[in-house]
């Protein structure tokens, strides 16, 4: 059985895990991106100024997207999406790190910080979905969240909740079926067509 948490609770560990994992993801594409050196000359600190700004850009386009109700998606256009937003964000997040000039701005860096940002960001959509059937097709309740599969459907289900027992009970509270050893009441008959008189 599939365990479930309340819907807020759902969906704002739904919002922390994307922009979790969308701020590790660019603190180490900017790590990468600087090149490989001594640990004291790696840009830690840009790395994680990028990284803060790709959090709240997350978060941002996280809103958007459920605020549209663009969120109970099957696992290739949720994937899509997540690439999608991991790009803008890493891409936003450079721009908004610095002072943006279009003129001056190292656009290779920033393009370069975004691309390794979301080919992580694949990575860890492919290794987050359940294992594949047998006929390698994707199962229909898989998802690129790391987060339990209830939980995850708990968030980005838009369906209303089913009616609880109090609410499928009659007005007067009492049972539909009679209680044991109250009589049946008998059905009244259908009337019989009756034979003419001879």
């Amino acid at each position: 059985m599939v365990q479930t948490v309340p819907k807020w609770r759902a969906v704002l560990l739904d919002f922390l895990e994307r922009a979790g994992w969308s701020a590790g993801q660019v603190f180490v594409a900017t790590l990468l991106a600087g090149g490989m050196g001594a640990v004291g000359q790696l840009p830690w600190k840009q790395a994680l100024t990028l990284a803060v700004s790709a959090f709240v850009a997350s978060l941002l386009l996280t809103l958007v997207q459920y605020l549209g109700k663009f969120t109970n998606l099957a696992f290739w256009p949720d994937l899509l999406v997540r690439l999608a937003k991991t790009f803008l964000g890493a891409l936003t997040g450079s721009m908004v790190a610095g002072v943006f000039d279009v003129t001056t701005f190292d656009w290779g860096a920033a393009f370069n910080v975004a691309f390794l940002a979301t080919l992580a960001s694949l990575g860890k959509g492919l290794l987050a979905r359940e294992p594949a059937a047998p006929n390698g097709q994707v199962p229909p309740g898989a998802s690129p969240s790391t987060l339990p599969t209830g939980t995850y459907r708990e968030a980005v289900d838009h369906a209303p909740p089913p009616p609880t027992i109090e609410a499928t009970n009659p007005p007067d509270g009492t049972a539909a079926i009679p209680p044991q050893g109250t009589p049946a009441v008998p059905r009244p008959r259908a009337p019989q067509p009756q034979e003419p008189a001879q």
